[in-house]
């Protein structure tokens, strides 16, 4: 059975992709200061006794750039909205009116800036170390590959494909990080 060294290459393609896709998420969840409803993806809201997402139970809107208005489908779950945003990680303390919960999105300290800055980093290099091993594995599986039958030529070119494939991807996240980064440190 040959082997086709253009599916390890997609496959390989595929997973780094997703890692990248995996390093968008993350980014976004950091708070830069503007009011951004992805910080709030990780909030769960006890609802008729399952976890949910909040933004199943609730619309999130930002008025303007430093606030967030979560209005509940349902009005008795406000309480439990409120309480979810407290217990989160999201650090920031909601006002509700009885209608609508408020969510005032403070300026960041400087320390904060460069601790969310550093946090944004530490992903990235994350989402490099998980498309550096995506590229050994593949680089791995090609070498058994000629083991198995496929020319030494047509490995070399697989490999050099995956090199390049993995540069860009590298280069990709090295971007997602500077705009992240940018976006955090502008006051």
């Amino acid at each position: 059975m040959a082997i086709d060294t253009n599916q390890i290459i997609k496959a390989a393609e595929e997973k780094m992709a997703s890692a990248i896709g995996y390093l968008d998420d993350e980014l976004a969840r950091i708070r830069a200061g503007k009011a951004n409803p992805r910080i709030l993806d990780n909030v769960r809201v006890s609802y008729y006794g399952a976890m949910t997402p909040l933004a199943n139970v609730a619309s999130i809107n930002t008025p303007d750039a430093k606030t967030l208005l979560i209005t509940p489908w349902e009005k008795t779950l406000i309480k439990e909205i409120e309480k979810a945003i407290l217990n989160s990680e999201v650090g920031i303390t909601p006002e509700n009116n009885g209608e609508v919960i408020r969510l005032g999105i403070p300026p960041l300290t400087e320390e904060r800036r460069r601790n969310l800055a550093k946090q944004a980093k530490h992903e990235a290099e994350n989402t490099k170390i998980s498309v550096r091993n995506t590229r050994r594995e593949v680089i791995e599986a090609l070498k058994k590959s000629v083991k198995e039958g496929v020319p030494e030529d047509v490995e070399k070119d697989a490999e050099e494909k995956v090199q390049k494939i993995h540069d860009k991807f590298i280069k990709k996240i090295d971007e997602l990080y500077a705009a992240k980064e940018k976006e955090i440190m502008t006051v």
